[in-house]
């Protein structure tokens, strides 16, 4: 609690105390019992209670982010030129009073769900897009009071600033950057462009009215219920355009997988024969080259006696057919 206020509850108190003693002594006085130096006591107090009551009233105190207005009575433009800063001040008492004023943050919203914004229900922002389509917006301002420039504010709008500047500014600044960009473009490619657009419309409409804009929150962007049903429609058809365009892909290389292991199959068969052909080959060809060496080996001499190696062991007469020409050579018998 700061001087000024302890000052005040004890103007209050003494004030309390006046009475008290002036009713204390009427009741003794209906007794016949008179309450010695009433009068005085209650002099007393009463210029107490005014003392206390006169500085109470001269002296204000303001908070950290507090700026005050002093309203005069003295001055010829009805007010000091120039506000207080935070802290203890004197003002002359019952001639001049302040009028504080916060210049913390402050943020103002207007949305679709009740109990986020400043006015109770639905509070969105209704727009036309360039291509004629209704959408609702949820956005949040962050703003400030310019303390340069506290006077011509009070002068202006006084503490009706906020419902007479904050939120129709905002509003219109919406309105008018929603209706220069398709639907398409503000929920996808120029969003950002879009919030720019805003923000800047409205820190001039603020600056204009001497507040101050310290950022701006695009909450939220919500179109109508067909528009919405449509959108959800054309979404659909784009995932079914998908899958059946993913199915194709699917198949074709199914196809070629199928192809491929095909052709696989085929040039093995066409390796499998040619290493056949060709082992045939060189077996012919082998065959020849033994046959060849095979030929120019016999001998006649060879031959009779691979005869009669074949012949069993214990013949030792053979009858021929008549015409047969003899293999063995003919011996005489020794003489």
């Amino acid at each position: 609690m700061n001087i000024a206020g302890v000052l005040k509850g004890l103007a209050s108190f003494s004030w309390l105390l006046v009475v008290g003693i002036i009713v204390l002594a009427v009741y003794r006085a209906s007794r016949a019992k008179p309450l010695k130096g009433a009068v005085w006591m209650v002099l007393g107090t009463v210029i107490f209670s005014l003392l206390l009551t006169t500085v109470s009233a001269g002296l204000v105190f303001l908070q950290a982010d507090q700026y005050g207005i002093v309203i005069s009575a003295i001055q010829p433009t009805g007010y000091r030129t120039q506000p207080l800063p935070p802290g203890l001040h004197w003002v002359v008492p019952f001639l001049e009073n302040v009028q504080s004023y916060s210049i913390a943050k402050a943020t103002y919203t207007m949305a679709t769900t009740t109990g986020e914004g400043q006015v109770v229900g639905d509070d969105s922002i209704q727009a036309r897009t360039k291509d004629g389509q209704q959408v609702f917006i949820d956005a949040s301002v962050i703003y400030s009071i310019d303390a340069t420039h506290l006077i011509d504010l009070h002068i202006s709008w006084q503490n009706r600033f906020e419902d007479l500047v904050v939120r129709p500014v905002v509003r219109s600044a919406i309105r008018d950057a929603v209706s220069q960009f398709g639907v398409e473009e503000i929920v996808s490619t120029r969003r950002a462009d879009l919030e720019k657009m805003i923000s800047d419309t409205i820190s001039q409409g603020l600056a204009a009215n001497n507040l101050m804009m310290d950022d701006f929150l695009l909450r939220n962007i919500r179109f109508s219920d067909e528009y919405a049903a449509a959108v959800e429609q054309k979404q659909i058809a784009e995932q079914l355009a998908l899958q059946a365009q993913f199915v194709v892909e699917q198949r074709k290389q199914e196809a070629e997988q199928a192809r491929q292991v095909a052709q696989g199959t085929a040039d093995a068969a066409v390796i499998s024969a040619q290493g056949a052909a060709q082992a045939i080959l060189l077996t012919a060809q082998a065959q020849a080259q033994a046959n060849d060496v095979l030929g120019k080996s016999l001998t006649p001499e060879l031959m009779t006696y691979t005869y009669i190696l074949k012949l069993a062991p214990n013949v030792q007469v053979m009858y021929l057919p008549s015409g047969t020409p003899l293999l063995l050579p003919s011996v005489a018998p020794a003489q």
